[in-house]
């Protein structure tokens, strides 16, 4: 126990990651992911004719999944190498075998394949992931579709929308990176066997000159991993551009969530929506009464880490060499994982506090009203031209009369009295009870309601209907 605290320890494992999204990402998951395109590289081999048996094959498959991991590791002591030290120790596990495993590969051809298939896993997850937000969010907002709220231009009262409206926002941006990321999700492709520096020269060797067999050797190894293609030309590596796409997704979706979490903490500075807090919470180590919106602080700040992870991927994309260079490592074995794993916990945090939002429909009301005589003034004015006004004289009018309003609210502290201050003025011909009777908030949402119901039943619910074996997610938050 005591050696789990005296070292570093990352938080995206401990604190905000899932252990699902952890596996993914996990030693076990690779080495295995290392044997199964061994595998795959073996039987292709065979199938197209080199001299690999059946039998060593089947020695492959037998160990594929029990990994001596202290063999692997005093070796690579020795040869400061991680492939050669695994295709070392598998051969220790299948001696009939040992002499046929990585034939023809380089290092990449398990490194770089593997890192494909992992970040193809993972983007599963999110996308998994990311619906389930989408479905708890679409909820919302039809649940709220007709409550009408103040909305606000530069953080300043202007015409109202609803609850339900402004949660589209959020719903519409989440879309979006559920759109971008299928389309990076089904566009990936394996690197396959390109060789030392993509030319498949030792492959033309083995095969005796057969550039056919090369062609074929891709193909029917991205088909047993899964894909439909290998990328039709490489250096060794696969360019470092399908990181940066990759990566591009997971902060396209950190952008989105830190949008959401920045209404959210402003709603809650308002006490128009509040984000969960569970009973024994604590909100402030000093001040008790407090409700702070930790779990968006949390999703802003882990997002603020996935866009800043961002700029790894797009200097290491710019900074290779010819065929490749061995400076993209260290930095992958960071910046990738941990984009992923970040945005795991994000979007587990995203996901707890949509499904628990609190609406104080009374507080919104309150606000709505204080500030809807302002916005209603237009109305307020065709309904005294209807009474026999003068529409020029009477929109002067109106304007003096909110000058007087707005200098009564913030310099005396006051109400706003401009309803008074119109029934009071005889131009206008209409008593404060008529006045009054005209400020329903739901006649000046527009078409907020109906933009809800339709942009839901249009644009998400298809979407929903597409994925229904992946809902039901529920959210466990760690801390």
């Amino acid at each position: 126990m005591a050696d789990q605290h005296n070292r570093y320890t990352s938080p995206l494992t401990g604190r905000y990651a899932s252990d699902e999204m952890q596996y993914i990402f996990s030693p076990d998951n690779k080495f295995k992911t290392w044997r199964k395109l061994w595998i795959a590289l073996a039987e292709t081999e065979h199938e197209l004719g080199l001299n690999i048996t059946e039998e060593q094959i089947e020695e492959l498959k037998q160990h594929q999944d029990d990994i001596n991991y202290e063999v692997a590791e005093a070796r690579e002591k020795e040869v400061r190498h991680d492939v050669m030290s695994h295709v070392y120790a598998y051969g220790v596990e299948c001696p009939k075998a040992k002499g046929i495993i990585h034939l023809g590969a380089t290092s990449c051809y398990v490194g770089d394949n593997t890192d494909i298939i992992i970040m193809r896993e993972g983007l599963r997850l999110v996308r998994k992931k990311l619906i389930n937000v989408i479905n708890e969010l679409s909820k919302f907002a039809v649940e709220y579709k007709d409550l009408p709220t103040l909305a606000f231009t530069h953080f300043q009262p202007a015409q109202p929308t609803t609850v339900g409206k402004r949660a589209t926002l959020w719903l519409n941006d989440l879309v979006m990176d559920l759109e971008d990321l299928e389309y990076v999700l089904h566009s990936l492709k394996l690197l396959g066997s390109k060789g030392t520096t993509g030319t498949q020269a030792s492959f033309l060797e083995l095969f005796d000159g057969d550039h056919e067999k090369c062609r074929k050797l891709d193909q029917m190894i991205a088909e047993k991993m899964g894909f439909d293609a290998c990328y039709p030309v490489s250096g060794q590596t696969y360019s470092r551009k399908v990181d940066f796409r990759v990566l591009s997704i997971l902060a396209g979706i950190a952008q989105s969530a830190h949008k959401f979490t920045n209404d959210i903490r402003m709603l809650q500075h308002m006490k128009e929506v509040e984000e969960p807090f569970e009973k024994h919470q604590i909100g402030s180590s000093a001040m008790a009464y407090k409700r702070n919106p930790m779990r968006s602080e949390r999703i802003a700040s882990l997002s603020d880490y996935v866009m800043s992870d961002l700029m790894n991927p797009m200097l290491v994309a710019s900074t290779q060499w010819f065929e490749r260079t061995l400076d993209d490592s260290a930095n992958k074995r960071l910046s990738v994982p941990e984009g992923f794993l970040a945005i795991d916990g994000i979007l587990d945090l995203y996901l707890n506090v949509v499904d628990g939002l609190v609406v104080y429909p009374k507080v919104i009301h309150k606000h709505l009203m204080a500030e809807l005589p302002f916005m209603a003034t237009e109305n307020i004015m065709m309904d005294a031209v209807k009474a026999g006004g003068d529409r020029q004289e009477l929109h002067e009018r109106i304007r003096e009369l909110s000058m007087q309003a707005g200098r009564t609210v913030k310099e005396e502290g006051k109400d706003n009295n401009l309803l008074e201050l119109i029934a009071a003025d005889p131009s206008f011909h209409l008593s404060l009870e008529d006045l009054k009777a005209s400020m329903k908030p739901e006649r000046y949402v527009g078409r907020a309601p109906e933009q809800v119901t339709e942009f839901v039943d249009e644009v998400v619910k298809p979407i929903l209907d597409r994925n229904r074996e992946l809902l039901g997610l529920t959210a466990e938050i760690k801390v």
